[in-house]
């Protein structure tokens, strides 16, 4: 992989990967479900149609054994009871303010679940340091990922191969 770089904070790039289609992004997804432990936080980050639901498809299934999770677009947050934790998934694209978001139970996954956010941006000033963030580009028919965290993140990603 060549050099780390600086990001904001104490986040780096950790891995950058090319997807060849919508099966690679899901066992990306897939690939990350082992790593989560209780606190985590995951920022799913990309433009519309980037592959952000199809990449938490494919951790959802891995983790909960839901194959095709809605993507929670309309009702802003779905939860998922996994073996160890909850996984809250969120979709803050159609949020109104970013303090709406204490409302949709963001303080009860943060606090011991595991929280999985598509368009973090939106309440950026709200979530505490140490997420995974996986950014997701469209590069043609294909899609790109940069993977950013810190220290722990990139133990946990090397250690499971994929840093």
């Amino acid at each position: 992989m060549g050099q780390m770089r600086q990001r904001k904070g104490n986040s780096v790039i950790l891995k950058q990967m090319e997807l060849a289609d919508e099966t690679a992004t899901r066992a990306l997804g897939a690939a990350l479900a082992p790593l989560l432990r209780r606190g985590d936080i995951i920022r799913l980050e990309g433009d519309l149609g980037a592959g952000k639901s199809t990449l938490a498809r494919g951790l959802i299934a891995a983790l909960t054994g839901v194959e095709d999770a809605p993507s929670p677009t309309f009702t802003l947050v779905e939860t998922y009871d996994g073996p160890r934790f909850a996984l809250w998934h969120f979709d803050l694209y159609r949020l109104e303010a970013p303090e709406d978001v204490w409302e949709l139970g963001l303080e009860d996954a943060l606090d011991g679940e595991v929280a999985l956010i598509e368009w973090p941006e939106r309440i950026e000033g709200l979530l505490p340091a140490g997420a995974l963030t996986v950014r997701l580009e469209v590069a043609g028919a294909a899609r790109s990922a940069r993977l950013e965290g810190g220290a722990d993140w990139k133990a946990r990603l090397e250690g499971a191969g994929i840093a």
